[in-house]
This record gives structure tokens, C-alpha cells and sequence, in this order.
């Protein structure tokens, strides 16, 4: 069984640790020993992980990401796993001289088991490392291998989108409860429908194709679409998705004018 060091029981360490301690060999260590205690989880000091684990996630605050950390966390031929938003491989790969790196984008549905999580590898990463990589990734949610040049825009499709889709069910509700529904009662009709709304999909139908199915000629449906469209909506999803893409590209700008 390959030991895992976490450094950082953040909301996303402490959800990824507690997915994968029973397929692994999972230690932690936080500088609040409070979160690991709370997990019940194998505290190590930072030398003492390092030196035992075969693989290391790192899941600190971006901002924690150092020259010096990185220096300090390095050591040969260890594999390493980054869930840190905004820091490129170029810079992992720089500062700590592996050949198994790779990044992790996951989004906060982690803790339900949920995430959708994208991952992107050094060119050197071994093939094992990679079907660890998915293995580990997997026990969490759904994971998708991209590019890094489209980690901007999964962020974009889902790290940020999980808070638009948040703000569409809370503002479906307000509008249910402007004709007539009381908030409870229409929150969870509405998220009872975005669920049947799935459900559709499950077949392998993609959405253009089931849209004209529920929209009769001069039905209700049709009437509300049409109502969205002068509204822009379309537009203001189109909008939104990539100014938080263009947000990460001129994050991970930063990190590398500051890291490398």
C-alpha cells in the first residue's frame, strides 16, 4: 500500500484525505494540528512525512507557495501531486526537480465525493504515476486529464461554474416565489428539477438535442426560453465563464513571475 503525505488539511486536503485513507497509507500535516486531530488522521511532522511518502499532495493556500517552501519540501524521487490553484508544473517542476508532478484542480463538491476534478502531468511523469494520479482523483468524484493550457478553461466549465449553478437555483426560487411558491417549497422543487434535468442525460443525449423535446409549439416552455434570450442569458454564461478563465490565466501569470 503506497503511503500519501498531505501537507495542508484545508477544506480540499481534509476532504481528499478522508476519500482516500482507507485505499491508502495516509499521513498529514498541518502547521493548526487542531485539523489534523479533528480527522482523526496520522499526524507526521513535515521532515517525517517527506522522508516516508511515496506520494506527496500538496494542498496549502496558494499563497503559502514559496521559493523557500517549495526548496524546503523537496526531496529526490519522491512523486508529488499539486491541488494548489494558480501554480503551473513549470514551476513545480523548477523548484522541485521530479520527475512525477502532477496538478489537480478539483472543486469543493470533494467533500460529498462529487468533484469534478481536471489533472495535468509533467512530461515526465510515468505512466503508473499517472493511473495512481487517476485512481486517487477518482475516489472523490469524476476526473478528466487535459492539457494545462485548458486548465483556464475546466476552471471556467467547473470550478467556477459549481458557484453559478448555485446562484441559478437560488434565483429560480426568488422568481418561483414572485408567483407564488413559498422559498422552501421552491427551492427544493428546483433542485428536485435540475436533478430530473440530469437524469435526461444519462443515455448519452447531449442538451441541444433534448431542448426541442420539452419545447411544444407555443407552449409555456417556449415562452420562457425566448425570455431568456432576450434577457441574455446565453451571453451572461458566455461572459462569465471566460472572464473567470481570463482570471486564472492572469493567476498563474503572477505565480510565475513571482516563482520562477
Amino acid at each position: 500500500m503506497k503511503k500519501v503525505f498531505f501537507i495542508g488539511l484545508g477544506n480540499m486536503g481534509s476532504s481528499i484525505y478522508s476519500s482516500i485513507k482507507d485505499s491508502y497509507e495516509a499521513y498529514a500535516y498541518d502547521v493548526d494540528k487542531m485539523k489534523v486531530e479533528s480527522l482523526k488522521a496520522d499526524y507526521l511532522t513535515l521532515n517525517e512525512g517527506l522522508n516516508i511518502a511515496d506520494i506527496i499532495i500538496i494542498a496549502v493556500k496558494p499563497q503559502s507557495i514559496t521559493k523557500d517552501f517549495l526548496s524546503k519540501i523537496r526531496r529526490e524521487g519522491k512523486s508529488y501531486i499539486s491541488i494548489c490553484a494558480g501554480i503551473p508544473l513549470e514551476v513545480l517542476e523548477k523548484n522541485l526537480k521530479t520527475a512525477n508532478i502532477a496538478r489537480f484542480m478539483p472543486n469543493l463538491a470533494a467533500k460529498k465525493k462529487k468533484a469534478v476534478t481536471a489533472m495535468c502531468f509533467s512530461k515526465t511523469s510515468s505512466d503508473e504515476f499517472r493511473c495512481e494520479c487517476e485512481k486517487i482523483a477518482s475516489s472523490f468524484g469524476s476526473a478528466f486529464s487535459l492539457d494545462e493550457s485548458q486548465f483556464s478553461a475546466f476552471i471556467g466549465a467547473s470550478g467556477s461554474l459549481i458557484a453559478y449553478a448555485l446562484e441559478f437555483i437560488s434565483a429560480s426560487a426568488m422568481a418561483s416565489v414572485n408567483v407564488g411558491l413559498p422559498y422552501p417549497i421552491a427551492e427544493s422543487i428546483v433542485k428536485d428539477t435540475l436533478y430530473s434535468a440530469l437524469s435526461l442525460l444519462e443515455d448519452g443525449d447531449i442538451s441541444s438535442s433534448v431542448i426541442p423535446k420539452i419545447c411544444s409549439a407555443k407552449g409555456t416552455t417556449i415562452a420562457g426560453m425566448e425570455a431568456l434570450e432576450e434577457n441574455g442569458f446565453q451571453n451572461a454564461i458566455y461572459k462569465a465563464v471566460k472572464a473567470a478563465a481570463n482570471k486564472s490565466d492572469e493567476i498563474e501569470k503572477d505565480s510565475k513571475e513571482r516563482l520562477l
